[in-house]
């Protein structure tokens, strides 16, 4: 069953790059919606690394996809050879961590309040949907579907080849300790702005955002705060077992898919806003005298990276410990059928 559903990661992730390179191919033929250059939204093009793009880099993805679709296929076939897998993994950063900028990010963190607002009738300034995830940021969220796929294959792939897992219940620990620190700065700085005091900016700086920009940057510090008490799941038992509170599921196993998906996801985008603003600082684009505006988001690739780290060691630990009942429940089924067979065999030998 494994090998199976492992054969269809690839011929998924192959169907993927094949359909994403024929629209990069249309794209460069003139059909309209190229995602980046001119018809990106992105104010100053600052944003994503392809803003420079026109139409034609169409013809690049094509060739891309179809460089993606051949690694795809090679992962789908049984071998030793490591060879694939030095493709894929970088094929696969590209799309998941370099196509990608911060506002894939913003999209997923203001999603919740766009569904509230209307129940406690907030304007937020006449935002909508439309404005969280235009289609250049859909498109990034495309792109990421199509890394995950290619590294989902590729995990199945190098699955039972000899190697030292790194991905230890330690590390894991250690790594939920990081993720839940390293947001603290952000949040330290943007709580501090609601409440009117200049942490790490200046007062005038602080009062551009008197008109209610501060208050959605408290909302974003919540927001990554609560993540942080969520992430302490990945270790604690209420992260394996549904605690009493929770009508209906109390005591029963949370399935690893529940607390993997998000998690992992969260890591991305994450990790993605935080590239983006290394490459601002680096671009020279901020001050040190406003550090608090940019310092503590150049941190969060770190933050990424933990949260990563410690939802692999999770899931792993999940993993092993099934197998350990499955294994021990395998034992017991034989133990009753060792038993029988010996008094049948006692009965003959009288």
């Amino acid at each position: 069953m494994r090998t199976i559903t492992s054969v269809w990661r690839g011929y998924a992730a192959a169907l993927w790059a094949l359909a994403y390179g024929a629209l990069g191919s249309a794209w460069a033929l003139g059909l309209p919606g190229f995602p980046w250059g001119a018809s990106d939204p992105d104010p100053d093009g600052a944003l994503s690394i392809l803003a420079g793009t026109t139409p034609r880099f169409g013809w690049w993805i094509a060739a891309f996809g179809l460089l993606t679709a051949a690694t795809a296929l090679a992962l789908t076939r049984r071998s030793d050879r490591r060879a694939p897998l030095f493709l894929a993994w970088p094929l696969a950063a590209i799309l998941v961590l370099v196509v990608p900028d911060s506002r894939l990010m913003m999209g997923v963190a203001y999603t919740p309040l766009l569904l509230v607002a209307p129940v406690f009738g907030w304007s937020l300034g006449g935002a909508t949907f439309a404005d969280a995830w235009p289609w250049p940021v859909l498109n990034q969220l495309l792109c990421v579907l199509g890394g995950l796929l290619l590294a989902a294959t590729a995990l199945a792939y190098g699955r039972g080849q000899a190697r030292t897992r790194w991905f230890t219940p330690q590390r894991g620990r250690a790594a939920v300790y990081v993720a839940v620190a390293v947001p603290l700065a952000y949040c330290a700085t943007r709580w501090a702005w609601a409440l009117g005091i200049p942490l790490g900016v200046s007062p005038e700086f602080l009062a551009e955002g008197e008109d209610g920009l501060w208050l959605a940057g408290a909302y974003l510090a919540t927001f990554g705060a609560f993540g942080g008490v969520l992430t302490l799941g990945l270790t604690q038992r209420w992260g394996e077992i549904f605690p009493r509170w929770i009508p209906g599921l109390r005591g029963r196993r949370v399935p690893p898919l529940l607390a993997v998906i998000p998690a992992g996801f969260v890591a991305i985008i994450i990790a993605v806003a935080g590239l983006t603003y290394i490459r601002w600082t680096i671009a020279g684009r901020f001050s040190l005298s406003e550090w608090g505006a940019w310092l503590p988001e150049c941190f969060w690739p770190i933050w990424g990276a933990a949260l990563a780290t410690a939802t692999v060691s999770y899931h792993l630990r999940r993993k092993d410990d099934a197998d350990a009942v499955d294994v021990g429940a395998g034992r017991r089924r034989e133990a009753p059928a060792r038993g029988d067979h010996g008094r049948t065999s006692a009965s003959t030998a009288r």
